[in-house]
């Protein structure tokens, strides 16, 4: 339908709507309720009602209490609230797709800029939402709730770099419904998730995205109603947990102390696993540049740290792929440890795409 002078508009990626006062090509000219003529490209507008005027209820006058009360003089009806505009549905929109977005005010300076958090509810659904967030040693605080509309991004905050300590851990939780139709039920969902952040730190943890035309570091909660990491932790269980991994620490620890000889250490294959997603969790906002530099950092982190053991055997690997990655241990082999021995690991042991090292001293 195109889009007409007069035709009251709703924005599509915004909040409001309001009437086009001008049409350029493909550029629509709105005047909002507060009067501001605001443009927009036509793709990002509905027609909500054709040739339909502003209405006199966007108005909200200050109204001044009389103490005096006047019999013969009806009271005055209460104000019109202002009008909702309705819900264009859709039916990619059936399924719940939310996102939670990090945008920095200023991008191009991450040490010193602040972040917008912005919700994107990408459904028919209304939600009951709440966004909270806590550090590693304190409690949950929260930091918007009420009621989001459908198909719609809002702003739930704003902070610094000093705020990022009590933000390591991020919680949703959210109820979906429908106003005035029928609907499917959605269950309700909390959804935690630990956040990094360190990446608020990186540039390349930005990106645009189907949400964003700026760069934005972006988590999925819920994808095509499949809630992203859904967690039901029970507290005496998760300090029993980290109290057993505090003893095998200690238990390493001591059996540190009472190292083996020398030549029977020797004769321990240390086997690294380079492939990424055995090193990293999460590899979202990172390009092939980047992991590939991460796998070889810790492959010269393991090197330095037997470079002191002539006769240590070192297993990397690596998989077959293409070869990227064996091609730069190669490359960092005859660079850094040229008096090293390489040759192909046991393909019987750790199968085809894995490379064997043994520690010698440079000559």
């Amino acid at each position: 339908m195109s889009i007409k002078i007069g035709d009251y508009v709703r924005f599509l990626n915004d909040v409001g709507g309001g009437r086009v006062t001008r049409v350029e090509g493909k550029m629509i000219y709105v005047e909002d309720h507060d009067g501001f003529e605001r443009p927009a490209p036509a793709s990002e507008l509905v027609v909500v009602e054709q040739g339909r005027p502003m209405t006199q209820s966007y108005e909200r006058p200050i109204q001044v209490k009389s103490k005096l009360v006047e019999p013969d003089k009806p009271a005055p009806k209460p104000e019109s609230e202002e009008p909702k505009l309705p819900v264009v549905e859709t039916p990619e929109g059936e399924q719940l797709n939310i996102v939670l977005a990090y945008e920095p005010r200023e991008v191009k300076h991450l040490n010193t800029t602040t972040f917008f958090p912005i919700l994107v509810n990408d459904s028919n659904y209304y939600l009951y939402f709440a966004y909270m967030t806590r550090g590693d040693d304190s409690e949950w605080e929260t930091r918007f709730h009420g009621m989001v509309e459908p198909n719609i991004q809002i702003q739930l905050d704003e902070f610094g770099h000093m705020d990022l300590n009590q933000m390591t851990h991020i919680a949703v939780q959210y109820i979906a419904f429908k106003q005035d139709r029928h609907f499917k039920l959605k269950n309700p969902v909390m959804v935690e998730q630990r956040l990094d952040v360190t990446r608020f730190y990186k540039l390349h943890s930005f990106h645009t995205t189907d949400y964003f035309d700026t760069p934005v570091l972006s988590i999925d909660i819920v994808r095509n109603d499949r809630p992203s990491r859904p967690m039901v932790i029970d507290s005496s269980e998760l300090e029993s947990a980290l109290r057993g991994e505090l003893r095998a620490k200690q238990e390493a620890k001591r059996q540190r102390h009472h190292a083996k000889p020398q030549q029977q250490r020797q004769q321990e294959i240390i086997v690294q696993d380079l492939h990424i997603a055995e090193l990293l969790d999460d590899l979202r906002g990172l390009s092939n540049s980047d992991m590939l530099n991460y796998q070889l950092d810790k492959f010269n982190e393991v090197m330095r740290a037997n470079l002191k053991h002539p006769g240590q055997r070192i297993v990397f690997i690596h998989g077959k792929g293409e070869g990227v990655l064996r091609r730069a241990i190669m490359e960092e082999l005859k660079r850094h440890y040229p008096a090293c021995e390489v040759q192909d690991a046991s393909f019987k042991e750790y199968g085809f795409g894995a490379t064997q090292v043994t520690i010698h001293h440079s000559r």
